[in-house]
C-alpha cells in the first residue's frame, strides 16, 4: 500500500509518500509545495493545486491522509489555512482516493507515543522509522508523520476486520 501524508499550509504544503508492506515502512519521497506569498490567494491556491497534483501523478498513492487544523486567534490566517487545507483534501479526492484526517496530537501519539511531542521528537521518530531518509524540511517531516499515522490506522482497521470476520 502506498500512502501520501499531507501537511496543509498556504506558504508551505508538505507532502510525504511511504510504502507499507505488513509492518515494514519504506520512504518513497517527500517535499514541499510552495506558493508565492506576494501573489493573490487564488493564485497561491492554484500553485498548491498544480504542485500537489504533480506529486499525486508522480507517486500514484493508494490512500491519503491530511492533518486537521485548528482555529487560532487570527481569523484571516485561519481562513487562508482552511483554503490550503481544501486543496490538500481536494487533490487526493480528485484522484479517487479516500482521505483520512488526523488531529495533530493523534499524529504525534501514533509516531512518538506522546500527543504533546515537540516537532524535534516527531522528526527524530520519522527518521527512526524510515532509516536513511533525507527530509526536505519540517513541513515534509510532518507530512511523513501523517503518512505513518495513517498507515498504522489502516493496519489496525484491517486487523480488526480480519478478527471480526473470523469471529462469525
Amino acid at each position: 500500500m502506498r500512502v501520501i501524508g499531507i501537511d496543509p499550509g498556504l506558504r508551505n504544503l508538505g507532502w510525504g509518500v511511504i510504502d507499507v508492506d505488513g509492518v515494514r515502512l519504506r520512504h518513497v519521497g517527500n517535499g514541499i509545495c510552495h506558493s508565492d506569498p506576494k501573489a493573490t490567494l487564488a493564485a497561491r491556491l492554484l500553485e498548491l493545486h498544480i504542485g500537489l497534483t504533480d506529486v499525486m501523478a508522480r507517486f500514484a498513492p493508494d490512500t491519503a491522509a491530511v492533518e486537521q487544523t485548528f482555529v487560532n486567534k487570527d481569523a484571516v490566517a485561519t481562513l487562508k489555512l482552511g483554503s490550503a487545507r481544501g486543496i490538500a483534501l481536494l487533490v487526493p479526492a480528485q484522484a479517487g482516493l479516500v482521505v483520512g484526517e488526523y488531529a495533530p496530537n493523534a499524529v504525534k501519539k501514533a509516531v512518538v507515543g506522546v500527543g504533546k511531542a515537540a516537532k524535534e521528537q516527531v522528526d527524530h521518530m520519522v527518521r527512526m522509522q524510515l532509516p536513511g531518509v533525507e527530509i526536505e524540511g519540517p513541513d515534509a517531516a510532518d507530512a511523513l508523520a501523517i503518512a505513518i499515522c495513517h498507515a498504522f490506522h489502516c493496519q489496525s482497521a484491517r486487523q480488526l476486520a480480519i478478527a471480526g470476520g473470523g469471529a462469525r
